[in-house]
């Protein structure tokens, strides 16, 4: 199985503009230098891999838990991908999830449990391996 994005970049790289189209046909959208490094419209890469992380880390924690015996109401994700400039450049320093989960029955420490071991076990997390990462992870019921 394949998955497939494309982009475009037109221009240099302070006033080019950029455009990112998904196979799937759900988002075809504007990427530039200020949407990426400053605060511009459209969006950039790192968000879109944030994106990726929460939405893969989300299934996975929730497939972990059904496979245990405990049915997720629901499992939300938020990912903050962090950049920082070093002398190399600039770089994905690390990503924060933020998780919540409606999960009868489990308790605070099982539900961290299962996080943390999703943390490194999801797709995207393993893909990511060499950036840090951490997880708050909250049972919004038990």
């Amino acid at each position: 199985m394949d998955r497939r994005a494309d982009a475009r970049w037109d221009g240099d790289l302070k006033t080019g503009t950029g455009t990112v189209k998904l196979e799937s046909g759900s988002f075809d959208g504007p990427y530039s230098f200020l949407s990426r490094f400053e605060h511009g419209a459209g969006t950039n890469p790192e968000e879109l891999l944030g994106a990726a992380h929460a939405a893969c880390y989300s299934m996975a924690l929730s497939a972990s838990l059904g496979k245990a015996g405990h049915s997720p109401k629901s499992v939300s994700t938020t990912a903050t991908v962090h950049i920082t400039k070093g002398n190399a450049g600039f770089s994905i320093s690390g990503i924060d999830l933020v998780t919540r989960g409606d999960v009868p029955g489990l308790s605070a420490e099982e539900f961290a449990k299962f996080a943390e071991e999703t943390r490194v076990g999801c797709i995207i997390a393993r893909a990511l391996s060499a950036v840090p990462s951490t997880v708050d992870a909250q049972l919004i019921t038990g």
